[in-house]
């Protein structure tokens, strides 16, 4: 794997915040500019989004209820850094190409007991095989920020998924399984409903940046 550059990017309210070189913010550390939540997703729409020292922070609001945050923006062929910080115990998603009510290719986030972080899972597609990562756990520090980056490309997609520059899943569709065959949609970072999350666990997201091909 060819070794990613990175630059010093001052995004302002996030002094110092690092991201790949050629791309840009999507979140820009202060607010939820650029951002809205989904009132039709079957996680649920809990209000628990805010920003602290410089992080989206997303929790259930109360026992069962979670939800997804998207970006105004909608991207077709593209890749996403992001830094995440979860506790322990709680499921999560990073949404490509998602639709409002959130039907989307999903990155795992699913940081419980036999859990697997990285592998791609079709979020309410029919048709989509979910293809778990390998040797995450190895490139996954349990005590700090860890860097995801994702890559879809194609309309019939290929996601790549790294984390902390290690490629930890190639997944290729059959054919594209997003409603009316859509090449684009949101980027989205979720809180899962139900009982794979529970109120006061957290989702940490910081230095949201895409680079678009």
């Amino acid at each position: 794997m060819r070794p990613v550059a990175y630059v010093l990017l001052l995004i302002p309210g996030l002094l110092g915040a690092e991201v790949p070189e050629g791309f840009r913010s999507v979140f820009n550390g202060r607010n939820l500019a650029g951002w809205h939540m989904s009132l039709s997703n079957h996680h649920g729409d809990t209000k628990e989004w805010r920003v602290f020292e410089g992080a989206l922070v997303g929790q259930q609001d109360h026992e069962g209820n979670g939800g997804i945050l998207l970006t105004d923006e909608s991207f077709g062929d593209f890749e996403v850094y992001i830094e995440i910080r979860p506790d322990f115990g709680c499921d999560g998603g990073l949404f490509l190409r998602s639709s409002q009510s959130g039907q989307a290719y999903q990155v795992m986030l699913d940081y419980l007991e036999g859990g697997n972080v990285g592998g791609v899972f079709g979020e309410r597609l029919d048709g989509v095989r979910m293809k778990e990562s390998q040797g995450w756990q190895a490139a996954w520090k349990e005590d700090g920020w860890n860097a995801v980056r994702a890559r879809i490309q194609g309309a019939a997609p290929q996601i790549k998924v790294w984390i902390n520059d290690v490629e930890v899943v190639d997944f290729q569709d059959t054919a594209n399984h997003l409603p009316n065959e859509a090449v684009t949609g949101s980027l989205a970072v979720q809180v899962h409903g139900g009982d794979r999350c529970r109120p006061g666990l957290e989702h940490r997201f910081r230095n949201i940046a895409v680079r678009e091909f």
